[in-house]
């Protein structure tokens, strides 16, 4: 989205970014979600439909025009939030901003676009030009609100943080199609299997990073953390003892095989007998995925992201 945004501003394309600035009671999407008002009506994201939607669409074209920002107060009471089909009755604002040209501004949006997590800081009076800084900042906290307006209302503050991200091992059909579904869901996602003909990136849609090496060889570009996931889906059991022995120690939030709970034991005693720590061991889900039956790869990977957003909204 911020990509999307720093391009068409920097093109001097017509269009104004709408975000969720502030919530309070129940709304139907979170504080921080976004939609993108593109040139002749083309739209991306979104900041939960209905009635909500349909205004802040009208003042992005209206904010195009003026080239000046605005702030949407919606009050979704029982009786419309049953009239247009939204289970809410909150209150949120919006606040609906033009692209424009001006080089610091384009400049914001292609930090914000970036991997590092930071602070975006953006007036809501243009009056002397439009403001908007991007701060990298390490510590943006999780679980804290991911947009908000300052109390005298001059800012909105926005704080990024990376997505969190999937690596599956195993590019067979099971691990392509948990690969595309985790993408889809808003996971940065890595496939790696040492074959290249199935690590070929021609495979995947874009976005995925897509890696022809060993699992040692892929683990040593980068450290494990809390915000990561392991998926296992490898072509056999060797294959999967190997990787599992690379992760189920380190800080990864989440570590999961695919299988049955007999491949787990038999996995995790060699694993115990080669000396790895019971407590690693313990934390590796297996099977995973939440139990709907899944029998294809497209339906093994609905259950599995949907396990994945599980975690995420639980703990991150």
């Amino acid at each position: 989205m911020w990509r999307a945004a720093a391009e068409l501003a920097q093109a001097g394309q017509p269009g104004a970014l709408a975000t969720v600035a502030r919530t309070r009671g129940s709304t139907p999407v979170p504080a921080g979600a976004k939609m993108l008002v593109g040139p002749d009506g083309w739209l991306a994201g979104s900041i939960g439909g209905g009635c909500v939607e349909a205004e802040v669409i009208a003042a992005a074209l209206a904010a195009q025009g003026a080239r000046r920002p605005a702030i949407l107060t919606h009050h979704l009471n029982a009786d419309l939030a049953g009239d247009v089909g939204l289970s809410c009755g909150g209150t949120v604002d919006v606040f609906v901003e033009p692209l424009v040209t001006d080089p610091a501004y384009v400049a914001a949006l292609q930090a914000a676009a970036g991997a590092a997590p930071g602070i975006v800081r953006t007036a809501t009076d243009w009056s002397h030009g439009p403001t908007k800084t991007f701060q990298p900042n390490a510590r943006a906290a999780r679980g804290a609100q991911a947009a908000t307006i300052t109390r005298d209302r001059r800012f909105v503050i926005e704080r990024l943080l990376p997505a969190p991200r999937v690596l599956v091992f195993g590019a067979g059909h099971v691990g392509a199609a948990i690969a595309g579904a985790a993408l889809a869901a808003g996971f940065r996602v890595v496939v790696v299997d040492d074959r290249p003909d199935f690590a070929d990136p021609a495979r995947f849609p874009p976005g995925i990073v897509v890696l022809a090496a060993s699992p040692a060889d892929a683990l040593a570009r980068g450290r494990l953390g809390p915000s990561d996931a392991v998926v296992v889906a490898t072509r056999g059991h060797r294959h999967d003892a190997e990787i599992l022995a690379l992760v189920a120690a380190s800080p990864a939030g989440y570590v999961g095989m695919l299988g049955s709970r007999r491949k787990k034991i038999v996995v995790t005693k060699a694993l115990a007998g080669a000396g790895l720590p019971g407590n690693a061991l313990a934390r590796v889900r297996v099977p995973i995925g939440l139990p709907i039956g899944a029998i294809t790869p497209e339906e093994i990977a609905v259950s599995v992201v949907a396990e994945l957003v599980q975690w995420r909204r639980e703990t991150l």
